[in-house]
């Protein structure tokens, strides 16, 4: 058998609309060709980019199996072309084999066994296509008003968006100022009230040093009143 006689593939290439960091998928379809149940395989070079689902199966006689390939979000762009390829084996198994039932034994060709294989190779269209050139725009030709005034319109938006800017700027600035101006008065504040509370503290601690000398001066004096009142009775 030459390949490809056990199941059809369609499309022969695997067309990935590519994007920065999102998700791209495409599918193929392979098709049973003969009257015998087919178990299928399929294989890729970069396993950990790309993910196939199913990746293997049974495809009863004259019937049909879809195969999706997902390739992950990728940071940066690939080189090109692009060297990922993928294998699709397939091979006859006994009728009323199941998906359960498929092992990699089966595509084993050091066992005599008639491995049918089908290279497909990998490509990156841009996920977004440059816009086509508008009708009746030759080279050479001037561009049509309407895209003058597009032109225009684009550049009174662009201008409007940035004096809008500068008015929050400013704002923005206006507000930051008269927050730093009340953040350093209620320093002051603080700082008064600190200079204040020390003083009514000094002057409570020389009233009470006062106090307590007058009342040292009594208690010596009455002290005295009272040696001198004994001495004269005695």
């Amino acid at each position: 058998m030459s390949m490809g006689d056990l199941i059809s593939i369609h499309p022969s290439e695997l067309k990935f609309p590519f994007e920065l960091r999102k998700q791209s998928s495409c599918s193929m379809q392979l098709t049973n060709k003969t009257e015998k149940y087919v178990a299928f395989k399929v294989k890729t070079t970069n396993p950990k980019k790309y993910c196939v689902r199913p990746n293997s199966g049974i495809v009863l006689p004259g019937s049909s199996c879809n195969v999706t390939v997902t390739m992950q979000a990728q940071k940066e762009a690939p080189p090109e072309p692009c060297r990922d390829k993928f294998l699709v084996q397939s091979v006859v198994t006994p009728d009323g084999t199941t998906s359960k039932d498929i092992t990699p034994e089966m595509f084993n060709k050091e066992d005599g066994r008639v491995v049918n294989e089908f290279k497909m190779r990998v490509i990156y269209i841009p996920a977004n296509p440059p816009s086509p050139v508008p009708e009746g725009s030759e080279e050479g030709t001037p561009p049509r008003a309407s895209s003058q005034e597009n032109g225009n319109q684009n550049f009174e938006e662009v201008s409007r968006s940035l004096e809008d800017t500068k008015e929050k700027s400013s704002e923005a600035w206006s507000a930051i100022s008269k927050l730093t101006d009340e953040k350093s008065s209620a320093l002051q504040q603080n700082q008064r009230l600190r200079q204040e509370l020390e003083q009514i503290r000094k002057d409570i601690s020389k009233s009470r040093a006062g106090e307590f000398s007058l009342m040292f001066v009594m208690l010596v004096g009455l002290l005295g009143v009272l040696v001198g009142y004994f001495v004269k009775r005695g």
